[in-house]
């Protein structure tokens, strides 16, 4: 590993001079680090200087790192670029947006229009509205996939956010305008809304499957490197820490716009569905307006033609000689095959680290089945309890205010603590805790199910005749905010599976593929949903209860698959994670692209 390293560097010497102008200085020797400790200025030497092969002499600062010290120093990240935090907020705000619409769309769609549960809506019912719901998240994660093939073959990812952002406007617009209460008298609600969901959607998809690889390329460093802190530690400067905390960082902005549900559930309650919407609208209007504002800084690889189209030939050789390598051109001239290819090896070893990606992605819709729960079933189970004067759907954001508490506390905390004592909490260790946590939330919303049937007035039968107060059905004896650990769990599953999901769906892809992987990481989310639609049947009491439980066990068994079949990934992790050639093209004076 230290030899192909030390081989690549002098191959490509010119690879970190144009990696250091992209973060604002000269080489990062220049730089002062920090994570938990300042690291000093370290004298700059040659990429590649100081990996001997004896593994005895210790690498002079600035140098890559020997094995010998791969091993036994503490590894730290970097400080990120400015240009993370803008990408970060123009996340925020289409999370603000999405959130804040999703959220509600459940009690939009299913209350009548009457007012007997609350604030008119569409009137469709519990089963119509999860499956509007559901039909919706599956659409906003199948996207994605053409906004990824339209990015890094055609507009690259700056074009295709800003165009998709103008889809998503034109769908908010069309809700606003047709969930007045005057609009929804004269039949335009349902139309309305279909309308906005497909273009929302679209939009969606444009943005989702570019941002999440947007902001890691503003970070564009590659390769270890010696560095010292002031009390005189040696420590490694690695690269995919900085990406781990930039990925976790994102999950962060993602939940603090998800925190809309706060203002738009009590806007929904006590003014009604489009003022909620317009809140939506206009802060999406601000993400926007950040992203055009700062073109000129982002870092932007530049779409690369068929590239998309030649990774699916690559597949297709692989298959056809039943050899990972034989899209090779040195394998195919040694086979004496006729095929005629446009790429080199170095393109089908990153497609075929791509594709090891994608089989961990497998089993992730289970994940996303359980996950989709907290915004559709679940604010319908708190309709069947008590709420004191809490709005059904509040609850849904105790699991970003899970995030935004219990992130911080693992990244800046837990994992500096697990690294400092040489335990590296790896992405597929992440991940298999996160499908645990996860079983853990089903099992506790089966069980707050069952004691909800328990509980007066009505018994199995929630929201009967017997529970109308006023004209308005109540639920059973026993309090909303039990709902809370539920919510909790799945923040925290959220924060070892999702967020390091968009980390190893980035690190893994070739850089010419980073939007189209990331699209194929979002698609299970998409499979998910589908998943969720094929339950619609058993959406009823008590038949709900059931289901629960065995999507509990599903996501159990799927947390030890993971680890079953992908935990040697673990110790492959560093060799994986190397992608030659990857750097992003800096303009004559030095500057990125945007």
């Amino acid at each position: 590993m230290a030899d192909h390293e030390s081989e690549a560097a002098q191959v490509h010497p010119a690879v970190e001079e144009a990696r250091d102008a992209s973060i604002g200085f000269s080489n990062p020797a220049d730089a002062e680090y920090k994570t938990g400790d300042v690291i000093e200025k370290s004298v700059h030497l040659p990429t590649g200087y100081g990996s001997a092969s004896d593994d005895n002499v210790d690498t002079p600062i600035g140098g890559e790192p020997n094995e010998r010290e791969k091993q036994t120093l503490r590894r730290v990240g970097e400080r990120l670029p400015f240009a993370v935090f803008l990408v970060a907020i123009i996340e925020l705000c289409e999370r603000f947006t999405y959130y804040g619409c999703q959220g509600i769309f459940q009690n939009y769609v299913q209350k009548p229009p009457d007012g007997s549960l609350g604030p008119g809506g569409l009137g469709l019912g519990h089963a119509g509205a999860t499956g509007l719901t559901t039909f919706y998240t599956f659409w906003c994660y199948v996207t994605p996939v053409a906004g990824g093939i339209v990015a890094d073959q055609y507009l690259g990812k700056y074009k295709t956010i800003l165009a998709s952002s103008f889809i998503y406007m034109a769908g908010l617009l069309i809700l606003v305008c047709t969930s007045i209460p005057s609009s929804l008298r004269h039949g335009a609600g349902e139309g309305g809304y279909v309308t906005s969901i497909i273009l929302t959607g679209i939009g969606t998809g444009g943005i989702k499957a570019n941002v999440a690889p947007l902001i890691a390329d503003q970070y564009t460093r590659r390769t270890m490197e010696i560095s010292q802190t002031k009390k005189g530690e040696r420590v490694i400067i690695d690269p995919y820490i900085t990406i781990q905390h930039i990925y976790m960082m994102f999950y962060w902005s993602i939940n603090i716009g998800a925190l809309s549900l706060i203002a738009t559930t009590y806007m929904e309650r006590d003014v009604g569905f489009y003022s909620a919407f317009t809140m939506c609208l206009c802060m999406f209007i601000v993400g926007t307006t950040v992203l055009i504002l700062g073109r000129k800084i982002y870092i932007e690889r530049p779409p690369t033609g068929t590239i998309v189209t030649d990774a699916f030939k690559v597949v297709g050789l692989m298959v056809r000689y039943r050899n990972m390598d034989g899209a090779k051109p040195s394998w195919l001239a040694e086979a004496g095959a006729s095929a005629a290819v446009n790429w080199d090896d170095t393109f089908v070893d990153e497609v075929k680290r791509a594709l090891i990606a994608c089989k961990v992605f497998l089993i992730y819709p289970i994940f996303w089945l359980c996950y989709g729960q907290f915004s559709n079933n679940f604010v319908s189970q708190a309709l069947q309890m008590a709420g004191h004067g809490i709005p059904n759907d509040l609850m849904q954001n105790f699991d970003p205010i899970a995030i935004i508490v219990f992130l911080p506390i693992l990244d800046q905390i837990l994992y500096p603590f697990l690294r400092k004592r040489g335990i590296r909490f790896k992405p597929i260790s992440r991940i298999t805790f996160g499908f645990f946590v996860m079983s853990l939330a089903m099992m506790y919303a089966a069980i707050i199910q069952h004691v909800i049937y328990t509980r007066p007035p009505c018994y199995g039968k929630p929201l009967c005749d017997a529970s109308v107060v006023n004209g308005e059905a109540q639920g059973n004896d026993i309090h909303i905010a039990i709902q809370t650990p539920a919510y909790v769990m799945i923040g925290i599953a959220e924060i070892f599976a999702s967020a390091t999901g968009y980390e190893y769906a980035y690190t893994k892809a070739p850089p010419r593929l980073k939007s189209f992987v990331q699209s194929l990481f979002l698609l299970t989310n998409a499979f998910g949903s589908a998943l969720n639609e094929a339950f619609l049947p058993v959406l009823y009491d008590p038949a709900i209860l059931w289901m629960y439980v065995g999507i509990t066990v599903a996501c159990f068994i799927c947390g030890c698959l993971v680890w079953i079949f992908f935990h040697k990934l673990n110790d492959k992790e560093e060799e994986m994670n190397f992608i030659e050639h990857d750097v992003v093209p800096t303009n004559t004076e030095g500057e990125q692209k945007a």
